[in-house]
């Protein structure tokens, strides 16, 4: 009996008006895949609907660049400062909008160290490490938003 090979790909955001990591994962067979990962920077020298807009359109093209199966992104449960805790749920809100059917996993950032270290309390260099040692890459992928969402993605993986 023949076996197949079930490939599953996913987007991962770490979300942020000012800087928005982003990462496409795949899993083929038992190996996980960095397709293709990055940060997009909007300017505060432009209105934050223009910035929402712009954050819009990136990951439309993102969508159609990779057609992922699923989204993954960290949740939003705790912030000091409200406003920008507003300002990145309305961005959480673009990505779910633009997400249309596809599945969108949520994580808060214990529950993606878990994932990615099995320690929720590991610091951002342990997340880092992991991901580097655990997709095989030859450097440590920067900047912090990019690696954050590389692990999202990873996470998201686990569920799909």
């Amino acid at each position: 009996m023949p076996t197949y090979k079930i490939n599953k790909k996913i987007l991962g955001f770490d979300p942020g008006y000012g800087r928005l990591g982003w990462a496409v994962l795949e899993r083929s067979g038992n190996k996980d895949v960095l397709i293709d990962a990055g940060c997009f920077e909007t300017s505060a020298k432009i209105s934050y609907p223009e910035r929402l807009v712009l954050i819009g359109e990136h990951v439309k093209k993102l969508l159609n660049k990779h057609s992922p199966d699923a989204l993954a992104m960290e949740k939003l449960f705790f912030h000091t400062n409200q406003k920008t805790a507003m300002n990145v749920a309305e961005v959480r809100g673009v990505i779910i909008f633009f997400a249309g059917s596809r599945p969108v996993y949520e994580f808060t950032p214990t529950q993606v160290k878990s994932s990615v270290c099995g320690y929720g309390k590991a610091d951002k260099k342990q997340v880092q490490k992991m991901i580097t040692i655990l997709l095989g890459l030859k450097e440590t992928p920067q900047p912090d938003d990019k690696a954050d969402a590389i692990a999202v993605a990873l996470s998201g993986l686990g569920m799909t």
